[in-house]
């Protein structure tokens, strides 16, 4: 008995000892304890605002989340990546310069086409405040920027508490103003203005770590801003529209599902989506922000990417495998009990949206090291043919079978398929660069 037990406590010990893993505890950790807080005020935040003011919310960030990937043109992804730090201070700079340029530009075309943009997309209840979009995306791209930086210097400890203090402060003022002037604007404003308090909380905590590091100088010429722009143009040619594709595909099933079946089938979408999505908001995305840093400085130094990505997909699959796999099976008694027996359906798309989340829950290794291995065309490529799949499995579903449950069944087999072709896809070429990397 003793001996069985040893094994895995052995292995416990060793995972935890591995300074991987533990830089995943402190990320997650910190997006838990935000996810946290923002649970513990829900119930006062929703009696004092409305369905309304929610309503009113939800659809202008459902606006902001597509507009955010194109801020500063996907450039801050790119700080991670280089060996030098004057080179990583010299995006930093383009990146802020850019988030100008850009939030200018989509001032502009907002002040022409504005009213045209929310009658095509039905959003003429937030026809009011879309000067404030342009306004978002600057403060989500200073975020971005400072959060790359942090993650780059490993800063996660910065990363993790900027994240609690950011959930902590804005839900207080929500609850506070709220109880003066309830009122939809006044969480609209709260968001945009989020998104500044959580870049100011991350720059605060980058900068003593900065100033250190600019006290021992930082020797060498700066390369050109123009330079760096073009050296790493795959950014703003693929990552950007590859990040626009993925955002704008995330409402994708909701919509269709809506149009085909009607709004109940899109209830039963939402609730399926948001409780399978959760692994991969608390984990999953942890995981990408520390393994990018570490696969960039693995391709520095001449390691071996592939076992990299091997050993952390396996990881992640071992982590995922069982409560993914409790749904599959349990999924719609499960949903049964917790939600009520009205929303056991939810539970019997929740076991085909299992096989799905789980392939999105072990790809982040694969994905995150796309930008070191420079495939970035592939994957915007990818993106556009893995989304029009999808939709047309959920067409299928309607046409063909005339049932919301197939469309959801071969959304996500196609969605598994076009995760695992990825998966391969990468890692073949991460063998390749270790084979490129032999030879030179």
């Amino acid at each position: 008995m003793s001996n069985a037990m040893a094994l895995p406590r052995r292995a416990f010990d060793r995972l935890w000892r591995s300074r991987f893993a533990r830089n995943v505890a402190v990320v997650a950790s910190g997006t838990a304890g935000a996810q946290a807080i923002t649970i513990a005020f829900a119930p006062l935040i929703t009696r004092i605002y409305g369905p309304e003011a929610f309503g009113l919310l939800g659809t202008f960030m459902a606006i902001v989340a597509v507009a955010i990937p194109v801020a500063a043109l996907a450039y801050p992804i790119a700080i991670v990546l280089p060996r030098e730090d004057r080179d990583a201070l010299g995006l930093v700079r383009l990146s802020a310069i850019l988030s100008f340029g850009v939030a200018l530009l989509a001032a502009a075309l907002l002040a022409f086409g504005g009213d045209w943009l929310t009658v095509t997309l039905g959003a003429e209840s937030v026809a009011g405040y879309l000067f404030l979009i342009p306004v978002a995306m600057l403060f989500a791209a200073w975020m971005q920027i400072a959060q790359q930086w942090l993650i780059r210097k490993k800063q996660f400890g910065v990363v993790a508490r900027s994240a609690v203090a950011h959930s902590l402060i804005l839900n207080s003022a929500k609850s506070g103003i709220g109880w003066l002037h309830p009122v939809g604007a006044v969480l609209i404003v709260l968001a945009t203005l989020g998104h500044a308090l959580h870049a100011a909380l991350l720059f605060i905590g980058a900068r003593r770590r900065y100033q250190a590091e600019a006290a021992e100088g930082v020797d060498g010429s700066h390369t050109p801003l123009r330079e760096l722009a073009h050296r790493h143009r795959d950014f703003p040619l693929y990552r950007a529209p590859q990040n626009f594709i993925n955002a704008a595909s995330q409402s994708l099933p909701v919509l269709m599902l809506a149009a085909f079946f009607g709004p109940v089938a899109a209830g039963f979408y939402t609730l399926a989506k948001m409780v399978m999505g959760m692994p991969t908001t608390l984990i999953g995305k942890a995981v990408n922000d520390v393994f990018y840093p570490r696969i960039t400085e693995a391709a520095h130094n001449g390691e071996n990417l592939p076992r990299h990505i091997v050993q952390a997909t396996g990881a992640l699959l071992a982590i995922g495998i069982v409560p993914f796999g409790l749904v599959v099976v349990f999924g719609p008694w499960f949903f049964g009990l917790v939600f009520g027996v009205d929303w056991v359906m939810a539970g019997e798309y929740a076991r085909w949206l299992a096989l799905f989340f789980l392939f999105n829950f072990i790809n982040k290794p694969a994905v995150a090291a796309v930008p070191v291995l420079g495939i970035q065309r592939g994957l915007l490529v990818y993106e556009l043919f893995s989304t029009g799949a999808k939709a047309l499995g959920l067409v299928v579903g309607f046409y063909w079978f005339g049932s919301d449950l197939w469309a959801v069944a071969l959304f996500s087999v196609i969605g598994v398929l076009a995760y695992s072709a990825m998966m391969l896809w990468i890692l073949s070429h991460a063998m390749r660069w270790r084979t490129d990397a032999k030879t030179s």
